[in-house]
């Protein structure tokens, strides 16, 4: 998912793309500890990817006016 994909994304759907990835990576680290992740890039680019959202998602947070 590229960053202006990412940025056009609501706060519900960044929290619910974060949980996505984190378990996404998480198989993939117990597949690397078995011997059978084919191919390491993609843990990789799923770490990117989730600092990405993340890195969006404060921004928004941040961003978003304060509610008092």
């Amino acid at each position: 998912m590229k960053i202006q994909e990412i940025r056009e994304l609501s706060l519900s759907e960044l929290s619910a793309r974060r949980g996505q990835l984190s378990e996404e990576i998480f198989h993939l680290r117990v597949k690397q500890k078995t011997g059978q992740l084919e191919k390491p890039s993609e843990l990789k680019a799923l770490r990117r990817e989730a600092a990405r959202v993340e890195t969006v998602l404060t921004q928004k947070r941040v961003s978003e006016p304060k509610k008092a």
